[in-house]
């Protein structure tokens, strides 16, 4: 089963943490989470802690080890024991972390730093350790499963390796043996033979593997308390192709067995006076005894020989053996050699064939094992042969069972990855003496956690298995379909002689995958993103391939899923240089490396200026000066874009109001917000927080947005904008003219100001297209009575075409470059014209 997705669920977390500041930061972090909704109880001791715990289940716990009233590991032990199914997270300081990591020892989850907490990134991580704990007890379970199944057999299981050492054994095993899990783990699966046996089975258990045949016997086992009981030993292989993983060996208990065989020897040995005891002796036992004359055809057949073979007593005697006893050889399903005929021309115990079948009367098939003896007459000739035999088709069916499950996935019954890697290593050695190629095809299905969340876990692997049937279909017997685990999948495309053979297969994955599958009454849709990574020209090994194929599989998934991406060494360039500026980000934004940097806007009639917008500017303290479109974007990606925009927005705040209270006329100033800004839960009561923190007057505020933005939720945006507008703020529309808005949307949102995008404006005086744009957003902006501000005003010439068109305000290098603050406040203790426009 695949691990459960928990997405949209409620989660309820308790936090024990003694420092406010850091409780209100993880409670806001977690209260503000996108598609996961956490319900967070916080306490500040260990006492509330247990005592809420003894009363009220909870899905995690945060936990810091320095609480008033307890320090240290005792801390967590004490809540360990009262909520020993909890997912346990350990807050940790930097100076604690080995502290942490003794916690995680001990049965914690994890563990968290404080410093690198923040809103984006904690419900992120815990999200993460929520789906590893639900995929580690989905493990636990299936092999809990696998073991109480095994477990249920009456036959004893002894799986080893190559070398003959114990991985596994059930309970059955521990019965016969004596020995318990413990004691027989790494232990040579000879161990339990009694010392006078375990010389000749070794070197017959040898001969077999090296023969690379089954191996079976009878031996006596000397158990730990020295009481000995008789097996009969089965070992086949764990193959894989040509290849051995080990052998699983069945044991089954014939104690019983082997004293009805001396009874039935004695009863041989008395036939001639005793045939009634001898009948009465032969019908109580459980295997089948089957006899015949000299010539080959049947005397007798005991009641369990009667059932196997069809035939009555009656009937049978003085039938050819070869007609009751009709046995074929299971691997090649020819007749297979006669053994009552081999124990009387050799006056010998004969063994069955190994993988005999016995057709029954009715054509019914069974698998049989054990052997023939000669039968002697008083004078010590040999006068006929009984044939001993029993069903063996449940052990090795079970056998064959336990090796399969080894190796494949439960669900899907496709190879898993340990199978996927011993043929992927295979495959390397293949291609590397052929002068082939081998590709790796990294396969994840598109929003299944929608539909596994909607429709439930059954559905989702029915509609695993569904996939999976597919996926087989449309690729060669030589190749693989493996599953990775949860929904996603590998191919394996051995010896291909060219990419484009793995590009030909994704796109019949693609287009096999756009056919519905119809499960439970339900028409599901589903398509890939796939990855591709080809050896050896994206690496050497099976991991690196590996990899590499998961790397372009993400890349495909930014390409909008529902294609695929072959690798390329740009891909990890990217992912790294990427990585590194998030890591830079973070540490910027801890160590206070940003700077707001201020641009005037002008009045273009008078020259005067009206306003200022605030830029941010990153100063690395390696690389120098960074411009936002460096930077914006990776931070957008991270989640790092929202503490950014708060902490810029509160600086412009704490800066007007600085200036304010130094005696200069400040004038308003515009802070650009993003779109997830805009749409974070708390956006509105931060900005009013922002405010009365730095004791700024609303009128001194504008606030940016872009159409995109706006017009993504038009209904939702029309409200957010009333609600800011109501607490005094002014907004503006930035780079008007290049998204996409609706008129009737447009005069419904409270905007005081049109910015015209600066592409406009670059060629308004010799571009006949963008004056009359530029036109036509002043004459709206006019008759909507909002302000117009052309930005990228460069040239005199711009700025007295702007002005010839009424133009309200404009913003550029001509008037002023973006300023640091200490630059911008000599602009506004001056008071004078930063540009005096054309007469």
């Amino acid at each position: 089963m695949n691990a459960p997705d928990l997405s949209n669920a409620l989660t309820r977390v308790l936090l024990v943490e003694d420092d406010p500041a850091d409780a209100r930061l993880i409670n806001d972090a977690l209260a503000n989470s996108t598609g996961q909704i956490y319900q967070v109880e916080w306490v500040s001791n260990q006492v509330s802690a247990l005592k809420y715990l003894d009363t009220l289940a909870v899905d995690v716990i945060l936990l810091d080890l320095s609480l008033p009233d307890a320090q240290g590991l005792e801390v967590f032990d004490q809540i360990y024991s009262v909520a020993p199914n909890a997912l346990i997270l350990v807050l940790s300081s930097a100076n604690d972390e080995a502290l942490a990591r003794e916690a995680v020892q001990r049965g914690a989850n994890d563990y968290l730093t404080k410093g690198a907490i923040d809103a984006h990134w904690l419900p992120h991580a815990l999200r993460y350790i929520q789906d590893r704990k639900a995929s580690q007890d989905a493990q636990q379970d299936s092999e809990e499963h696998f073991r109480a199944m095994s477990d249920s057999s009456p036959l004893g299981i002894f799986v080893s390796d190559t070398q003959g050492n114990c991985v596994y054994t059930n309970e059955a095993y521990h019965k016969i043996s004596g020995f318990d899990f413990e004691q027989a783990l790494g232990t040579n699966w000879s161990m339990a033979i009694h010392p006078d046996d375990r010389l000749r089975i070794v070197s017959e258990w040898r001969d077999a593997v090296c023969g690379h045949t089954a191996f079976q016997a009878e031996v006596r086992f000397m158990r730990k308390d020295g009481t000995i009981v008789w097996t009969r030993l089965n070992a086949a292989a764990m193959p894989d192709g040509r290849r051995s993983r080990g052998r699983v060996q069945t044991v089954e208990d014939i104690t019983e067995r082997k004293a009805a065989d001396i009874e039935l020897q004695l009863a041989r040995e008395d036939l001639f006076q005793e045939k009634e005891r001898a009948q009465v002796t032969l019908n109580s036992i459980g295997d089948a005894v089957l006899c015949t004359d000299i010539a080959g055809n049947v005397t007798y057949l005991n009641q369990v020989a009667e059932t196997m073979t069809g035939w009555s007593l009656a009937e049978a005697q003085g039938q050819p053996l070869s007609d009751v006893f009709r046995i074929i050889n299971g691997a090649t399903r020819q007749p297979a050699d006669n053994p009552a005929q081999r124990a009387i021309a050799e006056n010998r115990v004969v063994g069955l064939a190994m993988d005999s079948i016995l057709i029954r009367r009715d054509g019914i098939e069974s698998d049989i094992e054990d052997s023939s003896a000669p039968i002697h007459n008083r004078d010590g000739r040999v006068a006929g042969a009984v044939i001993v035999f029993h069903d063996v088709s449940e052990s090795r069916a079970m056998a064959q069972k336990m090796s399969h499950l080894a190796q494949h996935d439960f669900l899907t019954g496709l190879p898993n990855r340990l199978l996927l890697t011993e043929r992927f290593s295979r495959a390397i050695g293949q291609a590397q003496r052929h002068h082939k190629q081998v590709a790796l095809l990294f396969l994840d299905m598109d929003y299944f956690k929608n539909i596994n969340d909607s429709l439930g876990h059954v559905i989702g692997d029915q509609l695993l298995q569904s996939v999976a049937k597919r996926l087989g279909e449309c690729i060669r017997t030589t190749d693989t379909v493996c599953r990775q685990g949860g929904d996603e999948f590998v191919i394996l495309l051995a010896e291909i002689e060219r990419q484009q053979d793995a590009a030909q297969v994704a796109e019949k994955l693609l287009a096999a995958l756009l056919v519905p599958h119809r499960i439970a009454g339900h028409e599901l849709h589903i398509t890939l993103s796939i990855g591709i990574s080809i050896y050896p020209d994206d690496g050497s090994t099976a991991d690196a391939v590996m990899q590499n194929a998961d790397t372009a599989m993400y890349y495909a998934k930014a390409k909008g899923r529902n294609n695929y991406q072959f690798f390329t060494p740009e891909m990890n360039t990217r992912a790294i240089q990427r990585l590194s500026v998030e890591n830079n980000l973070r540490r910027a934004l801890k160590q206070g490396e940003f700077e707001v940097y201020y641009q005037p806007k002008i009045d273009i009639a008078s020259g005067i200026m009206t306003g200022a917008e605030a830029l941010i500017r990153w100063q690395d303290p390696t690389v120098g000066l960074i411009y936002p479109e460096q930077f914006v974007t990776i931070a957008e990606e991270c989640g790092l874009i929202v503490p950014i925009g708060r902490w810029m927005l509160h600086e412009a705040c704490r800066q007007v109001q600085a200036w304010l209270d130094f005696g200069l006329q400040a004038v308003p100033v515009s802070v650009n917000i993003s779109a997830l800004e805009f749409r974070h839960l708390n956006f509105l009561e931060e900005a009013a927080s922002i405010l009365e923190e730095t004791g700024l007057a609303p009128r001194y505020l504008e606030l940016e947005l872009t159409e995109s933005i706006l017009m993504h939720d038009a209904e939702a945006s029309a409200q957010m904008l009333e609600k800011l507008k109501a607490m005094g703020l002014q907004l503006a529309i930035d780079d008007f003219g290049t998204g996409y808005s609706s008129l009737s949307y447009l005069s419904r949102f409270p905007i005081d100001t049109l910015k015209i995008d600066q592409s406009f404006v670059r060629d308004i005086a010799s571009n006949a297209d963008d004056a009359a744009i530029v036109s036509a957003i002043i004459g709206m902006g006019k008759n909507l009575k909002q302000r117009v501000i052309a930005e990228g005003v460069e040239t005199r010439e711009q700025l007295a075409y702007l002005k010839a068109l009424h133009c309200d305000e404009g913003q550029g290098f001509l008037f002023s470059h973006p300023l640091p603050a200490e630059d911008f406040s000599r602009l506004l203790g001056t008071r004078t014209l930063v540009s005096k426009p054309a007469a």
